[in-house]
């Protein structure tokens, strides 16, 4: 498997993806909204665009559709709760479905919930396992629930699926968002010395060349995967002065986002 992540250089800070067989030259486009960029990159690398995949329903992540498909004669595929709201979708995946691309590049879909309540993740089966998260997990952060989605089952996704995953997966997200994140969890947990030494080295990097953490990693820097940590919680309860002393996980992930949604 190849994986081409191609920076869009938008307002938004879209992250588009490539990925790729290496023995049939085969590729699926995910949420290739800089449609000239993926195209462009597929031509130089020698490569046909089958497919294309939308992690879910917003127009940044579907807006490419159109002119990616009248280019290359690619299907479309989604959430299956997504048809209806994203335009000609060819096939509606649910939790378990297997993408192949070319001979040898299979991509599991997990249903992950929260960001919307249509959006897929996809696992690669390799050796070191590759996550593709769109808008659910980001670099040292988590999705927002403002566009059709909600708090409560983004953290039962991260509780439940995220949290469990190796943590040798690499991470490729949907937005460019580190050095945000970083400043937030710094401000949740002062004293986190990894999350501080990364901010020093990702906040000035060339988004064409971004780092890609793993899973490991988000589990050192990202606060919403630090839900037990005494820092985190004192801070907390510091906002929230009717917390308790030891606040359950999904409250601390809820308080968290909410936190977040104003920061």
């Amino acid at each position: 498997m190849i994986v081409e992540q191609i920076w869009t250089g938008n307002a938004y800070r879209n992250f588009n993806y490539l990925i790729a067989c290496p023995e049939t030259g085969e590729a699926l486009a995910v949420d290739p909204l800089d449609h000239q960029k993926c195209l462009a990159r597929a031509k130089d690398k020698g490569w046909t665009i089958t497919q294309i995949l939308n992690t879910h329903e917003h127009g940044d992540h579907t807006g490419g559709n159109g002119p990616m498909i009248a280019a290359t004669g690619a299907k479309l595929l989604a959430h299956a709760g997504a048809i209806g709201r994203i335009a000609g979708i060819d096939r509606g995946l649910k939790a378990g479905d297997v993408i192949k691309v070319g001979k040898s590049v299979e991509l599991e879909c997990l249903d992950t919930p929260g960001h919307t309540m249509s959006h897929i993740c996809l696992l690669s089966h390799t050796d070191q396992p590759a996550l593709f998260c769109g808008d659910t997990l980001f670099n040292a952060g988590a999705g927002n629930c403002h566009g059709g989605g909600h708090p409560n089952a983004l953290y039962t996704t991260f509780a439940t699926q995220l949290a469990k995953l190796p943590d040798a997966t690499l991470v490729y997200p949907g937005h460019d968002y580190i050095a945000n994140n970083l400043r937030f969890t710094l401000d949740r947990e002062p004293d986190n010395a990894h999350a501080k030494a990364l901010l020093k080295n990702v906040e000035n990097q060339d988004p064409a060349k971004a780092l890609v953490s793993t899973l490991a990693l988000e589990m050192e820097i990202n606060t919403f995967f630090r839900l037990t940590r005494p820092t985190v919680i004192k801070r907390l309860r510091e906002a929230f002065p009717d917390l308790p002393e030891n606040p359950d996980a999904k409250t601390v992930f809820l308080k968290l986002r909410e936190l977040r949604n104003s920061w």
